[in-house]
């Protein structure tokens, strides 16, 4: 079971409320995008439902199993993508089966035939089949993101998180990585939560949109009710204006960019 509840969590660093009795529950196999400015606690909430931080109240569940430690079902993409630039993107992508080997096999590649074919089988799924040779420190800083979403999918997770994973990427690459990110959530039926501060990307790709401002939850819910008052809402006084992408600009889920490539995906200065 890949449900995930997030249960009245609220965290505090010293007087500073990150989280503030949040509570939420995501489906298995649902794509929710979490929103939110800068201090927001976007960050926090995800590194809580990963337990790389302990809530100070409250409790977070996959199915109904406390989560107290990380787990190798849930699987975490990083906005720096943290890849070995040395290595090719197939040995990068084999490193997501280090929970099921031990360092020595990792080092010296000595995993298993399905470990081996599952590494080829993410990095087709990010199209990056015919790159997994190419050194790392080669590739553009989008398609480095790719091989991180495939390492994670080696990992074989049923939820998968990702913080502000295309905050460094150019437009056209944000959409081709966020199209990877969602083709990956729904061939293997994953529980997905993403935190973007992009409007539009949000609305392209998302199904659920959760929205944050000072550690509060504002909004839970889908697409025809995230409107411009929604948007007020969650960003308060920041100009909110050519945010909003056309709905027919929505991409394939193979993650190829259409004409929206080209578009400003939001204001400067909004990063997690």
């Amino acid at each position: 079971m890949s449900r995930i509840t997030v249960d009245g969590v609220t965290k505090r660093f010293g007087d500073t409320v990150a989280l503030d009795d949040v509570s939420f529950e995501v489906p298995q196999g649902e794509f929710v995008i979490v929103l939110g400015v800068s201090g927001s606690g976007k960050s926090t909430l995800l590194r809580c439902m990963n337990a790389l931080e302990t809530p100070t109240d409250g409790e977070i569940r996959v199915g109904d199993e406390p989560v107290n430690s990380p787990r190798n079902d849930i699987a975490m993409i990083f906005q720096q993508h943290n890849i070995i630039d040395q290595m090719t993107a197939y040995s990068n992508a084999l490193t997501g089966s280090l929970n099921r080997n031990t360092f020595l096999d990792s080092l010296l590649q000595r995993q298993g035939e399905a470990d081996k074919l599952q590494a080829l089988e993410a990095l087709d799924t990010v199209g990056l089949l015919d790159e997994a040779q190419q050194s790392a420190k080669r590739m553009s800083g989008g398609q480095q993101q790719r091989v991180g979403i495939a390492r994670a999918l080696v990992q074989d997770p049923t939820i998968l998180l990702a913080d502000e994973p295309v905050a460094s990427l150019d437009p056209g690459s944000s959409q081709q990585v966020m199209g990877y990110l969602r083709t990956a959530a729904r061939k293997r039926d994953l529980t997905a939560v993403i935190s973007l501060h992009q409007v539009n990307l949000a609305r392209k790709f998302g199904e659920r949109f959760i929205g944050l401002r000072d550690g509060r939850k504002v909004f839970d819910g889908y697409r025809d009710e995230f409107d411009m008052d929604v948007i007020d809402e969650i960003y308060g006084d920041i100009d909110t204006e050519g945010m909003f992408a056309p709905d027919s600009d929505r991409d394939g889920d193979d993650g190829s960019i259409d004409d929206a490539s080209s578009k400003p995906v939001s204001g400067g200065g909004m990063g997690q």
